[in-house]
């Protein structure tokens, strides 16, 4: 039988535990491991071949817990129009760990919020920590929907972090009023756009709150989201920013994609890419396309 338990519940015991398996050390007994065995067994969690061999010598699993391997697994979560596929991109960059896409249905919040936690909270379990890594409007459905029960940490690309001032700057594109828009609730655009009261009054009343650990990268010129309100929104949630000199909202060109990956790995070089952001990090940090890692 195999067990598991989150990673906030396992650290403090590897803490207790691993002074007592030390090599030439007699092991002290440790009744407090008792209730985990009590839990209910999972049918494929990983475990390791040096784990079944401890367990074999000891039949309680209190050493084996030593040797366990605590898994990372990365969700990708593409924009609007995008594909889950993309996530084949990322798993070079992230060799260590599993890497999947969300085919996500939702087209709003409120959808969002039923399918997200869903998604990611059955997945979380099954793993040691959980990474997303989110573009533009799939960034704003998870950033709207899901928290720290779900996701340890953050890697968010051109992400919609305001989606009111969005909204009404389309408004002012197209003409509309706040006033007509509340009488007739839906107007079609001329730019291809469908503009909601719904939407408007639900990003109103449910501002984004997120306080998961998050490294954000824009270009200088994305024209959805200005780079002054990305700043402002990494600066009240307390994550690093950097800025693509002469970038735009969708990363897709070669040199964009090598400036992506190239951010990736400074951030993990760095160690900021642990699940925590060091103290020294800078708020924003703009860099140009040409020198990417300072």
């Amino acid at each position: 039988e195999i067990y598991t338990l989150s990673l906030h519940d396992a650290l403090p015991i590897f803490g207790r535990i691993l002074p007592s398996c030390v090599p030439g050390r007699t092991r002290a007994p440790v009744p407090w491991v008792a209730p985990f065995r009590r839990l209910v067994p999972v049918r494929g969690c990983a475990m390791s071949a040096s784990l079944r061999a401890c367990q074999g010598r000891d039949p309680q699993g209190v050493c084996g817990l030593e040797f366990a391997e605590l898994r990372r697994l990365v969700v990708y979560v593409h924009g609007r129009g995008g594909s889950a596929k993309e996530a084949e991109h990322y798993r070079a960059l992230f060799p260590e760990s599993d890497v999947i896409g969300f085919d996500y249905r939702s087209q709003s919040p409120w959808e969002a919020h039923e399918e997200f936690p869903r998604f990611f909270g059955e997945r979380r379990g099954r793993y040691g920590s959980l990474v997303l890594v989110a573009h533009s409007m799939g960034a704003f459905l998870a950033l709207s929907s899901l928290g720290k029960r779900h996701v340890d940490e953050a890697y968010l690309v051109s992400p919609i972090v305001d989606m009111e001032k969005l909204i009404r700057d389309m408004m002012a594109r197209a003409g509309v009023t706040e006033e007509e828009l509340s009488k007739r609730l839906e107007i079609e655009t001329g730019f291809g756009e469908r503009l909601s009261w719904k939407y408007l009054c639900y990003v109103r009343d449910n501002p984004i709150r997120w306080g998961v650990p998050t490294h954000i990268l824009c270009g200088e010129g994305d024209d959805l989201t200005p780079v002054e309100t990305t700043s402002a929104f990494a600066g009240q949630i307390g994550a690093d920013l950097s800025v693509m000199r002469g970038g735009e909202h969708w990363f897709h060109t070669r040199e964009q994609l090598r400036f992506l990956d190239a951010w990736l790995g400074r951030l993990k070089r760095a160690g900021l890419g642990s699940g925590e952001c060091a103290a020294s990090c800078s708020t924003r940090s703009t860099f140009p396309s040409t020198h990417p890692c300072p």
